[in-house]
């Protein structure tokens, strides 16, 4: 009996492996969607009452990934106790800290999500946020933390965002079609339609 039920779960081993990274993976991507609703609040406030201290991560000066999250805690678009999960997937764990007096926020360990210095004048489909396991038009790797090549996750400046296998992470999972790579995975901030150059380059705020 015990033979059997151990057989049964190997044999159900990978359905069940992959059921559990589609499940963290679709958390990542609602935690990226509500990263995603807090920037788009402040910048749509700051556009509306022409406050440059209010807007996209691309429109500071050159910033990281715990200057842009205090902008969002400092005017209460977020709070510092949601980043913990929103920035943390398995593998992945973001420390949420506030120091000193003025209230500093710091961010140690590893965070599940990217996010890109999208500015007021991107298009709809230019990357707002990422998994951290993928980096443009790049193969995914499978060391790569969190999910390794099991999926990666991208939420655009539209709003939509998605789910995606390893096979989508470049435009040859698109018959080598550039424009709609950029359309259904998204554009790099700045860049012209049908063109694609792998990494990040100077694109991604700094992050732990």
């Amino acid at each position: 009996m015990i033979v059997i039920i151990a057989v049964i779960l190997l044999l159900a081993w990978p359905a069940l492996k992959s059921a559990l990274a589609k499940r963290d993976l679709t958390r990542t991507m609602n935690n990226g969607r509500d990263l995603y609703l807090a920037a788009f609040r402040m910048a749509t406030d700051g556009a509306a009452k022409s406050d440059a201290n209010l807007a996209w991560p691309g429109d500071y000066p050159a910033n990281s990934l715990a200057d842009y999250c205090s902008k969002l805690v400092e005017k209460d678009y977020l709070k510092a106790s949601e980043l913990q999960r929103i920035l943390s997937a398995p593998g992945a764990d973001c420390v949420v800290a506030m120091s000193g007096a003025s209230a500093t926020l710091r961010l140690t360990g590893k965070s599940a999500l990217r996010v890109y210095k999208v500015k007021s004048t991107d298009s709809s489909t230019t990357i707002f946020a990422a998994s951290s396991n993928y980096v443009y038009d790049t193969p995914l790797s499978a060391n790569a933390v969190p999910f390794g090549d099991a999926g990666f996750v991208i939420v655009r400046k539209g709003g939509d965002a998605g789910v995606y296998k390893k096979t989508q992470a470049t435009p040859e999972g698109y018959e080598n079609n550039v424009e709609r790579f950029q359309i259904e995975i998204g554009a790099l901030s700045g860049a012209a339609n049908g063109s694609v150059v792998p990494g990040d380059g100077t694109a991604v705020l700094a992050s732990p």
